[in-house]
């Protein structure tokens, strides 16, 4: 090969690989591990003042986009099968997924959708639009990454765990359990797996 022809070669693989390098990163897509149950929703809510209560939803289902160089990219979806309920006291439960509360039978699902993510020293703030009793309001989640990689099955898994607080009169919820008891905590603790 000629010296011309060497340098013309050269000067073409440079150019491709400086063009790969600077493509930006593409997000890639999870879906929510509930089939492992590596994911949970949890909540609690002040009993008189006195202590918490804490309950969780069994039956949930989402997406997200994560890419761990552009946090900004970063996008959710979840679905909230709202009577699956559950606070380990079957009277409670009943009455959460009744029309004092969560109004299961008209509004048998609860769904978030995301809008913005904007980066934070600790992770990301994930703002998006929650519909809870047919309502639909603003709300942000504060969102740590635990940790991605490899799995044993032969796929790649991110984690996060992402917390929210919910004034219940903001969704329609006006049954009075006192002073202390008007706002509930949400912490989400969620795997997916690269799709």
């Amino acid at each position: 090969m000629s010296h011309a022809r060497m340098l013309t070669a050269a000067l073409f693989c440079f150019t491709c690989t400086g063009a790969t390098l600077s493509a930006p990163a593409q997000a890639a897509d999870y879906q929510i591990d509930r089939k492992g149950m590596h994911a949970f929703i949890e909540f609690r809510i002040q009993h008189l003042g006195y202590s918490w209560l804490y309950g969780r939803f069994n039956d949930f289902n989402g997406t997200f986009s994560w890419d761990r160089g552009a946090p900004e990219k970063s996008k959710a979806q979840v679905t909230i099968q709202t009577s699956s309920v559950d606070t380990n006291h079957t009277e409670r439960d009943n009455h959460l997924r009744g029309d004092d509360f969560l109004n299961s039978k008209k509004h048998p699902q609860a769904t978030f959708a995301s809008q913005r993510a904007t980066p934070t020293e600790a992770g990301f703030v994930l703002e998006g639009e929650l519909s809870l009793n047919g309502v639909v309001r603003p709300v942000r989640i504060q969102v740590q990454p635990i940790g991605e990689g490899p799995d044993p099955w032969g796929g790649y898994r991110a984690g996060f765990i992402g917390t929210t607080k919910l004034k219940l009169r903001d969704f329609g919820i006006d049954y009075e359990l006192g002073p202390a008891s008007r706002e509930v905590e949400l912490t989400l603790s969620i795997e997916g797996v690269r799709q």
